[in-house]
């Protein structure tokens, strides 16, 4: 299993009763799991409310690229021809 980046959970069953999930949770993320393995998450509103956006320089942005150019031009050169 995964490590999981919240302590609450909740299996794709109980999901039919996303409001209950939410109740339960505390206005804490959910891990939703599938046999056992973390399919995703689900986070409530007031979660999202409080993360302020941080927005990246354009040296960011390009340090960025250049950090992963390495394993993302095999997938460019292979899209070339597509």
């Amino acid at each position: 299993m995964s490590r999981l980046l919240t302590n609450r959970v909740a299996t794709i069953t109980e999901m039919r009763e996303p409001h209950k999930v939410l109740e339960k949770a505390g206005g804490q993320p959910v891990a939703i799991l599938r046999n056992s393995q973390c399919v995703g998450y689900f986070v409530p509103t007031e979660v999202v409310d409080q993360i302020t956006p941080i927005k990246a320089t354009r040296e960011q942005v390009l340090a960025s690229l250049k950090a992963t150019a390495d394993t993302t031009a095999p997938v460019l050169d292979y899209l070339k021809d597509k």
